[in-house]
This record gives structure tokens, sequence and C-alpha cells, in this order.
């Protein structure tokens, strides 16, 4: 699964719109709207940390990274 994939999955198990997800991180809704219709493939490492850093979303950290789990650790996956 592609980086981009993986952010879309991860905002749909949270229950979240774009827009709701946006608010929450700070990243621009154009961006996101690219990553999420493929327009653009690589994901900047400033909005990677927004997601890696953001209470809500930190525990998809290791899977959105390296494709792990660590469930004793509180890291899932969204799917």
């Amino acid at each position: 699964m592609e980086l981009f994939e993986k952010l879309r999955e991860i905002r749909r198990a949270e229950g979240l719109t774009q827009v709701e997800l946006c608010e929450a991180t700070g990243i621009n809704l154009s961006t996101w709207k690219s990553y999420e219709l493929q327009r653009r493939k690589e994901v900047s490492s400033l909005e990677l940390l927004k997601i890696t850093t953001h209470p809500q979303f930190k525990k998809y950290t290791l899977w959105l990274m390296c494709n792990e789990t660590a469930l004793e650790c509180g890291q899932i996956s969204p799917i």
C-alpha cells in the first residue's frame, strides 16, 4: 500500500471528513486532496509530522512509516 493510500485509510478509520482531518492537523485541504486523489504521490515530511505527532493519529505511526504494528505499544493499523 502506498503512502497516500495509508493516509486515506487513517482518515476513514477515524471517521473524519477531509475537512475535519485538515482542521485537526493544520494540513492544507488542497494538499490533502491532492494526496487522496493521487495528484501528489510524495508526501511532505511536514505533513507526515503533523499526522504522526497528533494525539489522535500517533497510534498509526509505526504502520504508516514501516508497515508494522506493535500492539503492546499501542501501535495499530487502521485496516
